[in-house]
């Protein structure tokens, strides 16, 4: 079981590498070339090279604004949610950095603003997509996101987003014009869904029904693992007329990938149905705002 456990955590790591690094090439090789700000940290770092390039030889570099913006976050992270916080978070942070470093000596292939849109756009939702199935995360936006929504919980961590890189990308376009923003839009979305490909299709939450024998034992591997809460339903087989045990769960899209294992690992047999969720209230997603008593 350990040894196992090793692997596994090789494999995540392994995929952490791969994808900051395949993400750090689209980031250097078409976004950076072609002033595509498309959000998130190395779209503000983007913004900060161009802005600094009278003060610095060529402007301040991508990687070293991504560690000095990301490090601060990740350690107000640790203070607010302990220690266990975000480990391959924090080597993700750390080896985007050095790919961001190591890859811009590659050569950049000739392109126009339109191809570096589409091209940048795969390989940012590629990249991101081994980062997410590792079940890490790059930091940036997404890790400031989790810290905010600490403070403001009747928001999701997806609406804090999409307002922090909604103003990088306005600043983008305030620097480089709206013509370049219309195409790191494109990029955006280019991202998103080959990202959703990547992970069959996910998007802010799903709800799983999942049909087992061996449902006590699932549920309570999805909820050590996972630490999210899982209901049993009583059902019924109308072919077999015998009693079935429903589990139901909801989860976010970074953890489909890893309850999927879980189930898979336990009952080979199990009948598992996954659907689309809008939005989740309660604990672990969006809490309820308290109100005073009138």
């Amino acid at each position: 079981m350990q040894g196992l456990l090793k692997k596994q955590l090789f494999r995540d790591y392994l995929l952490i590498s791969i994808g900051t690094t395949i993400l750090a090439c689209g980031t250097n090789l078409f976004f950076e070339k072609q002033n595509l700000v498309i959000g998130g940290v190395t779209g503000l770092a983007i913004v900060i090279k161009h802005m600094t390039v009278g003060l610095f030889k060529d402007g301040i570099p991508l990687w070293f604004t991504n560690i000095v913006l990301n490090i601060p976050l990740y350690l107000i992270g640790i203070k607010i949610k302990g220690k266990g916080f975000g480990k391959k978070t924090l080597y993700a942070i750390i080896f985007l950095s050095f790919a961001l470093f190591f890859t811009k000596y590659i050569p950049a292939p000739p392109t126009d603003i339109l191809l570096s849109s589409l091209f940048g756009g795969v390989l940012s939702g590629i990249g991101l997509g081994f980062v997410f199935i590792a079940y890490g995360t790059t930091g940036g936006t997404d890790l400031a996101a989790n810290i905010l929504q600490h403070f403001i919980k009747q928001l999701s961590v997806g609406k804090i987003m999409m307002v922090l890189d909604g103003i990088i990308i306005f600043s983008g376009a305030v620097i480089f014009g709206a013509i370049n923003t219309m195409y790191a839009i494109i990029a955006v979305y280019i991202t998103g869904k080959i990202l959703d490909n990547m992970l069959e299709g996910v998007h802010f939450s799903k709800a799983v029904f999942i049909i087992s024998d061996k449902g006590e034992t699932i549920a309570q591997e999805i909820m050590r693992i996972l630490d999210r809460g899982v209901t049993g339903l009583n059902g019924r087989g109308m072919y077999t007329n015998n009693d079935k045990e429903v589990l139901f769960c909801v989860v976010s899209k970074k953890e489909i990938y890893k309850l999927k294992d879980i189930v898979r690992s336990l009952d080979t047999k199990a009948f598992v149905i996954v659907s689309d969720v809008k939005e989740v209230l309660g604990e672990g997603f969006i809490e309820y705002e308290a109100k005073e008593s009138l």
